[in-house]
């Protein structure tokens, strides 16, 4: 049976595949017999798997690069509990094909023009202005490319739109926190979660084929976002511990020092952020890994949660009876 409309996402041991897809990124490397193979992270806009291109030639390797469209056939297996694409035929797609790249680009469940009518609505509820003047600063500047930029290279929200969508999610989560606990700050939070990851639209190159810029790679974007906070403070004439507070949120959003975070969380409103940041990543990751599995099996390993596989229960909750 050929499957020719059936997702990534969706796919399962033993689909046999007749379809097109976009090769996401392209590595050379070197098999225990010397010889030469491309290894190819094959996407769609449900998601991505491996494959291996054994004994690749010199034309192989300039013709199966990154954003290239293929046509494909092959089979999926299982290696080390990940799935593979086993490749029996692979060719690149001309015009003929009548297939373009946007077609193979998974981005967010809602549209740009939404999450930014969301996140300007927090930012025009904050009370203190000296807050709401720095983050409405900083998300104008930086609005097109915050509209349209991946929270991650891989792992999380690694997708278009991506960061707008993972901030968006993540105001909900404080949003929600605040009738339990009334002694958070919502202008300090809600802006730490607007700016936490907003240096991303300078570390990383954009949403497709995503890798880290040379800023990206030597500063990074917590360094970048806190020089960043200093630099609108300063055109914008705003003094105060305010600028302290915003940019001490950032610095210690990642929580530890091991986890990439300069400082540790000493405000409540940063613990809280880094708090509402790892549950919505671990979510996502969770939430991905588990739409492509059936109830009562495992998920794939996910490398960043100690690379556990997670379970999808096979019982069903009755109806509530209203």
């Amino acid at each position: 049976m050929l499957l020719m409309s059936k997702g990534i996402r969706f796919q399962q041991v033993g689909d046999r595949v007749e379809t097109y897809y976009l090769i996401k990124t392209a590595t050379k490397g070197t098999a225990s017999n010397g010889k030469p193979f491309l290894t190819l992270i094959l996407s769609d806009h449900t998601g991505d798997i491996e494959s291996k291109l054994w004994g690749c030639s010199p034309e192989d390797e300039a013709t199966f690069k990154s954003r290239v469209i293929v046509h494909i056939q092959g089979e999926v297996t299982e290696y080390r509990g990940r799935l593979q694409l086993k490749i029996s035929s692979i060719r690149p797609t001309t015009a003929m094909d009548q297939v373009k790249v946007a077609d193979f680009i998974r981005s967010a469940p809602l549209s740009p023009e939404d999450m930014l009518e969301e996140v300007t609505q927090y930012i025009f509820e904050m009370k203190n202005a000296n807050i709401q003047r720095i983050t409405r600063h900083l998300v104008k500047k930086h609005q097109q490319a915050f509209l349209e930029s991946p929270a991650a290279t891989k792992n999380h929200h690694e997708f278009v739109s991506g960061l707008a969508y993972h901030v968006v999610c993540m105001l909900k989560v404080a949003k929600s926190l605040f009738q339990l606990y009334p002694t958070l700050d919502p202008d300090l939070l809600y802006a730490g979660v607007i700016l936490h990851d907003l240096g991303k639209v300078r570390e990383l190159s954009g949403p497709i084929d995503t890798t880290y810029t040379l800023e990206g790679k030597l500063l990074g974007h917590i360094s970048i976002m806190v020089t960043e906070i200093a630099e609108a403070a300063k055109e914008l004439n705003i003094e105060g511990e305010e600028v302290l507070m915003l940019q001490h949120l950032i610095l210690s959003h990642h929580g530890k020092g091991e986890w990439g975070s300069p400082k540790a969380p000493v405000i409540r409103e940063a613990e809280v952020l880094h708090m509402v940041d790892n549950i919505d990543a671990k979510m996502n990751m969770m939430d991905r890994a588990l739409e492509r599995v059936q109830p009562g099996e495992f998920s794939e390993r996910i490398m960043p949660m100690d690379n556990r596989s997670f379970y999808k229960p096979s019982f069903h909750e009755p109806p509530l009876d209203l």
